[in-house]
């Protein structure tokens, strides 16, 4: 099947958060100055002591691959056109954070190779943590990802960059057109919407008229004939899997009005149920791929260690869904590994439970991917 899909569809690899500051920005080759401004830790390396507690020993420092693990024996197999990932981190040597915040996460620019060695093509940046080192701390963001070839969507030094779509060509099948939105529920700093005048995130206000109107508006303006248009939003709380009625009604009408056809939630921090709506995917919540959670107690139940890799498969011409794979993983000593038989049968079962009253489920395919079934 993926032998066929390659030379007709567009494939896309997807993921939700990708955390790369705090204790992951440690491991790598130059980390940031470990402090941070936290209420219960100022110390950027008790993360990874927290996870060395829970699995062992972590090399310091690791190569640029170390992250990533089985994840790029995976990337090599299905050799996707596009890698995209919510880098919810910001890319900055800035030592001011954001007053207030409580959680600030940043990396280290030097560190970017972290992406560009994993072939990672886009970011989307419209979340909760891009501007934790204030607006000097974004511009650097943005001027260190185009430095290192990697393209970015939703965030600006004005209000219409950080509107507009990072555009990929794909020839001779076509373009992938990647629009980015934050929603304030998922923690956004309302002051940090961008405007004509100041920096800031793409911040979506609301599901009304308008918003969809615009939205609309945006595609129109730039969308042509085998046009694949991806949706990246970041809404939504970090726990519980309840999708809000709001949130699908949106979502349906991002399809219906708006000429979407795949819609990239995150900000949860776990695997949510979902949705294929006229033959287009909805991801209502991608969790989180890489952070320095492990070894924090407290939400166990979620499983929230556990991710996976989507790789969306789609038609250009038409933009129906062909097919979605899914490649479980487990995320140990702040690196990917495949996810035993056990753990993918969990995720089976969550994705099924979840996915009952959205008309989908989840099948095992012989390699232990995980292919997505939709009434």
């Amino acid at each position: 099947m993926l032998s066929v899909l390659k030379s007709t569809a567009i494939i896309i690899f997807m993921v939700g958060d990708v955390m790369l500051g705090r204790g992951i920005d440690q491991i790598l080759p130059q980390p940031s100055d470990p402090v941070i401004y936290e209420p219960y830790l100022k110390d950027a390396r008790d993360y990874v002591l927290l996870a060395e507690q829970s699995s062992g020993p972590i090399p310091r420092p690791v190569d640029i691959s170390y992250l990533w693990g089985d994840a790029l024996g995976v990337l090599q197999r299905i050799e996707p056109d596009l890698r995209l990932i919510n880098l919810e981190t910001a890319v900055t040597t800035s030592d001011t954070p954001w007053p207030g915040k409580g959680i600030n996460y940043r990396m280290q620019p030097a560190n970017l190779g972290v992406l560009s060695g994993a072939g990672i093509d886009a970011c989307s940046l419209a979340n909760n943590h891009v501007l934790d080192w204030g607006r000097a701390g974004l511009k650097e963001t943005l001027t260190s990802l185009k430095t290192a070839g990697v393209n970015c969507a939703g965030a600006g030094q004005q209000l219409e960059q950080a509107r507009a779509p990072a555009v990929f060509e794909l020839p001779p099948r076509g373009r992938v057109l990647l629009f980015a939105y934050g929603h304030p529920s998922s923690g956004i700093p309302p002051e940090w919407a961008a405007t004509d005048k100041q920096s800031g995130i793409n911040l979506l206000p609301d599901f009304s008229d308008t918003s969809v109107q615009r939205i609309a508006e945006q595609v129109a303006a730039v969308k042509a004939a085998n046009d694949l248009v991806l949706f990246s939003i970041h809404w939504g709380g970090n726990w519980g899997y309840p999708i809000p009625a709001a949130f699908r009604r949106f979502a349906h009408r991002l399809i219906d009005e708006a000429g979407i056809d795949i819609i990239h939630g995150h900000s949860s921090h776990h695997v949510m149920g979902i949705e294929v709506y006229r033959d287009r995917p909805i991801l209502y919540g991608c969790g989180d791929f890489i952070n320095d959670y492990e070894g924090i107690g407290g939400k166990e139940a979620y499983r929230a260690e556990l991710g996976l890799m989507y790789f969306v498969s789609s038609d250009p011409q038409t933009g129906r869904l062909l097919e979605l794979r899914m490649v479980p993983t487990r995320l140990k000593q702040f690196r990917l590994q495949r996810a035993s038989r056990k753990e993918t049968d969990w995720l089976v079962e969550t994705l099924n439970r979840e996915g009952k009253q959205l008309g989908t489920r989840v099948v095992t395919a012989g390699n232990g991917d995980l292919l997505l079934q939709w009434d």
